[in-house]
């Protein structure tokens, strides 16, 4: 019911973030496609009017050139008028379209005006020009339909409500999926807080345990208690629920990453046969069983080389620990080969690490659920030997947050258990 209830509530959130962008996305839409029309609307308007304006100063010119009062032609007689009005209204010439016909307007020059005509049904807008004809004062009126303004307008608006719905969509998408894709992050996040949470009072509940114990037994019988020994019980659990909390810091980590995350921006390139060599070294130092490592080749990987070498780390432990004589490194790019060895450069795009063992094999049944947290077998692989049972947890964990894989099966050669880990290869020099 908590992930239901929690799934309900981002979904809500996700929701809700998406309407109010949209929202906001239409306010802004609306807003800015009414100022284009307004604006296109006047600016169109303002160069009818200049057109006008000048055909009128044009004639205007050749009335006060004193060569008398010209008949003014027009390009397209349905969509524009010329008329030469004296200054009692009389018009004193006019252009075919409109020969015989009143003043359409009374304007003193510099004038406009918005006049119906026979012309056509929309308004035309008429601009007045003064011009002088001797003793005469003449006004020249020149009108022109704006119908070309309001197509444009027209066209534009309903581009407007066609395109408007689409970008709310497109909004809408997107913020969405970007909605979404963070919610998910902090889902991630919130399952990795509680699961921390949750580890740690799970296996912290033990050392603490053990401690109190001691301490309580030292101060009931003080005259039997051994202060060296307590000392060293103390230090020992430390040391555990150190590691311990490392490990869960590392998983926790991990649990806030989608598969394959550290392959981004914070990968870099891993040499990763530098690191199952050091590996080797450590384990030849500190442990009886002989480490072979005439197998491990040149394989290099981007991802994060610390969390690489603490696979590497785990895989080792893990052998030496079960290992009756024998640890066996196997590391190369391209296919596995046939009996456990890794096979040469495949160019598949893929490095191979194996790491075998001599020791009691993991059975079939618990193939998969060996890389759970706190997972412990049978009495070969118990507390004691093992740890917290986190180790291949965390192997499974970086191997997914590298875009690889982690598998376990039995080795033919050496008749322990086989870890068999894949990933991606890195670009070389």
């Amino acid at each position: 019911m908590t992930g239901e209830r929690q799934e309900r509530r981002l979904r809500a959130v996700r929701v809700r973030a998406t309407l109010v962008a949209v929202v906001a996305v239409a306010v802004a839409l609306i807003a800015g496609g009414t100022a284009l029309v307004l604006g296109l609307r006047t600016e169109l308007g303002n160069d009818v009017r200049d057109a006008a304006r000048t055909r009128a100063q044009e004639i205007a010119r050749v009335i006060e050139a004193g060569r008398g009062v010209p008949a003014p032609r027009v390009a397209d007689p349905d969509e524009e008028f010329l008329q030469i009005v004296a200054a009692d209204g009389t018009v004193v010439a006019a252009s075919t379209n409109v020969e015989g016909r009143p003043a359409f307007a009374r304007l003193h020059p510099g004038g406009t005006a918005t006049v119906d005509t026979p012309l056509d049904e929309d308004p035309f807008l008429v601009v007045a020009v003064g011009a002088r004809d001797g003793d005469r004062e003449l006004v020249v009126l020149d009108g022109r339909t704006p119908a070309g303004v309001a197509e444009a307008t027209t066209t534009v608006t309903h581009l407007l409500l066609i395109g408007v719905p689409v970008l709310l969509l497109l909004a809408a998408a997107a913020t969405w999926t970007a909605v979404g894709r963070a919610l998910r992050r902090v889902a991630r996040a919130e399952a990795a807080q509680r699961r921390f949470v949750s580890d740690a009072s799970h296996e912290l509940r033990s050392p603490v345990a053990t401690v109190r114990q001691h301490a309580e037994v030292a101060l009931a019988h003080p005259g039997r208690s051994d202060t060296a020994t307590l000392a060293e019980t103390v230090r020992e659990e430390a040391v555990r629920m150190q590691r311990l909390v490392d490990d869960l810091l590392l998983l926790a980590r991990a649990d806030e990453h989608a598969p394959g995350a550290v392959r981004g921006s914070r990968a870099r390139p891993v040499d990763l046969d530098d690191l199952v060599l050091e590996e080797v070294r450590r384990l030849r130092a500190s442990t009886r069983a002989r480490i072979d490592a005439t197998e491990v080749g040149a394989a290099r990987v981007n991802g994060d080389e610390d969390a690489l070498r603490r696979l590497v780390r785990n895989l080792g432990e893990n052998a030496a620990r079960y290992a009756h004589a024998r640890v066996a490194f196997e590391l190369g790019e391209g296919g596995v080969g046939g009996g456990g060895g890794v096979g040469g450069v495949g160019g598949n795009g893929r490095v191979r690490l194996v790491v075998a063992d001599d020791g009691p094999g993991v059975p079939a049944a618990d193939r998969k659920r060996i890389f759970d947290r706190f997972v412990r077998l049978d009495e070969s692989r118990a507390r004691g030997a093992g740890g917290a049972g986190l180790g291949l947890a965390i192997v499974a964990e970086v191997a997914a947050a590298h875009g690889g894989t982690v598998t376990v099966d039995g080795d033919p050669a050496l008749g322990g258990a086989r870890f068999v880990v894949t990933l991606p290869s890195g670009e070389r020099n």
